[in-house]
């Protein structure tokens, strides 16, 4: 499972025009799933997003994770970060997983992240989106389980 972190001021997704999900401070995270992805995979992943330290603290360094700051997550599904970019000039997509697979996976961790977070807040699986944000620093980070 991939999870393409960028630390934000603020962020939202809209599709058709109608706001679905939106945070202020925190973390906007797109979402890959591979086939040989699951619960556990998921498990991890969440752990890292709330744990990982990208947030600055008094003395301006990266030490504060999204839980220590409080801060919002935004959970967005995009399978072309399972994109194969090996060869050619126009990604594949046989290495994402099944669109029925990465629904269920995609839930689970969104059950899962609002058990243990709040404000937890997403896209729409399998919707056009559009996604607008203010990534701070900027921060950028690809976390894989």
């Amino acid at each position: 499972m991939k999870g393409l972190l960028q630390r934000v001021r603020q962020a939202r997704v809209e599709v058709a025009g109608e706001i679905v999900g939106a945070i202020d401070q925190g973390l906007l995270v797109l979402v890959g799933i591979e086939p040989q992805d699951n619960e556990a995979s998921a498990d991890k992943l969440l752990k890292r997003l709330l744990d990982y330290r990208v947030f600055t603290d008094a003395d301006g360094r990266m030490n504060d994770s999204l839980r220590q700051v409080q801060g919002g997550l935004l959970l967005v599904s995009q399978f072309t970060l399972a994109a194969d970019t090996r060869k050619g000039l126009r990604p594949g997509f046989s290495t994402a997983a099944p669109p029925a697979q990465a629904e269920l996976l995609f839930n689970y961790l969104v059950s899962q992240a609002q058990a243990l977070h709040a404000p937890v807040a997403t896209g729409r699986f399998g919707a056009d989106m559009q996604v607008h944000l203010v990534n701070d620093g900027p921060v950028t980070i690809m976390l894989e389980t």
